[in-house]
Parts: C-alpha cells; sequence; structure tokens
C-alpha cells in the first residue's frame, strides 16, 4: 500500500487515494470497510470476492466496493491497483471466528 493523497498529506479532507501493488499468487486477508472504495485495476489481472461474488478483474476494470460487505482481493499472475476511499474509514478484519475489532488503516487517514 502507497498512499497517494490523503488528509495527512493534505490537499484532501474526506477522500483518501492509494496504490495497491499485489505480486503472483498474493491474496489480502478477508475483512469489510465502512466506507465505500473504488479499486481500478491498473495492471495485470485479479479477482475481488465481495460477499458471495466473485469478480473478475482485467487491466482497465473498476469495481466499486460498498461499505460494510465482506471483500478479499487476489491475483495469479500480479497486479497493480489505484483505491479510493473515504478517509474516515475502518477496516474490520473477518475470520473463522467472526469479525475483529475496527482499525483505521495508516495509508488512508
Amino acid at each position: 500500500m502507497t498512499t497517494l493523497a490523503s488528509p495527512t498529506q493534505g490537499g484532501t479532507k474526506m477522500l483518501s487515494l492509494w496504490r495497491v501493488r499485489l505480486r503472483a499468487g498474493q491474496r489480502g486477508p478477508r475483512h469489510s470497510f465502512d466506507v465505500e472504495q473504488a479499486w481500478h485495476l491498473l495492471d495485470g489481472a485479479a479477482r475481488v470476492c465481495v460477499d458471495t461474488e466473485a469478480i473478475d478483474l482485467s487491466a482497465g476494470d473498476t469495481v466499486v466496493i460498498p461499505a460494510d460487505v465482506s471483500r478479499q482481493i487476489g491475483t495469479e499472475s500480479g497486479a497493480l491497483f489505484v483505491v479510493c476511499g473515504g478517509s474516515q474509514g475502518s477496516a474490520t478484519p473477518i475470520s473463522a471466528d467472526g469479525p475483529g475489532e475496527p482499525v483505521p488503516p495508516a495509508w488512508i487517514v
């Protein structure tokens, strides 16, 4: 995760923009966010699982993920995203035991 714009960097009060690079075979953790996010795939291919729906993305595709739904993002070949969302958001990890505690990720604040 590389922050491109956020309130702590100045210039915006409510939005954050960041870059996400996933290596081949990498998958992020299952989690939810309490804010809507837009994920745009710049390069590669990826699968975004939103609730029970799997969405396959190719370079140039965008998916908007609603607030408060489970999501997990992975790639077999590698992927580069640019992501935009509300800067006041918190992520909640989801495990087999259920949801964890919400945490504001450092890259969106």
